[in-house]
């Protein structure tokens, strides 16, 4: 029989991948992208002006100035352009996808070889992705 791990146990190892992956060159990256976002003199020009145009259109839009909300957001939406064509910040987009992709295959990876551990301990099957009991219980002969 193997080893039965508690939910501490499984959380603490999960703390220690969590800093492991602290030390990526994916998350440094990341660390480094966001300090020059915020270090930017123009990056953070633009994204103060971007809130306070869209202050401008909640008020807009409450008190039903629909033509002056209709430019407003215009403004806002030239804004949101011009800050996406900062090379500073689409190196911060590119890297912001990068850590998730990184965390998007750690789960994926995970979730398969629980999978794969859940269907080796009950004698399952691997290809067809069934379960020990589930193979068990299928009646020969039968198709549904």
């Amino acid at each position: 029989m193997s080893e039965k791990y508690s939910r501490e146990a499984i959380i603490e190892k999960a703390h220690e991948l969590a800093s492991l992956l602290s030390e990526t060159e994916e998350i440094d990256f990341f660390k480094r992208a966001e300090a020059q976002i915020n270090e930017n003199e123009k990056v953070q020009q633009l994204i103060r002006r971007i809130k306070l145009l869209q202050k401008e259109s909640v008020n807009l839009q409450h008190y039903g100035k629909e033509e002056a909300l209709r430019k407003n957001e215009a403004k806002i939406n030239q804004c949101v352009a011009e800050l996406d064509e900062l090379p500073i910040v689409q190196e911060f987009k590119q890297s912001q996808t990068d850590v998730n992709d990184l965390l998007q295959f750690i789960s994926i990876t995970i979730s398969n070889k629980v999978t794969d551990e859940i269907l080796a301990s009950t004698g399952g099957d691997l290809l067809s992705n069934e379960t020990g009991s589930a193979l068990k219980a299928k009646v020969p002969g039968q198709t549904c």
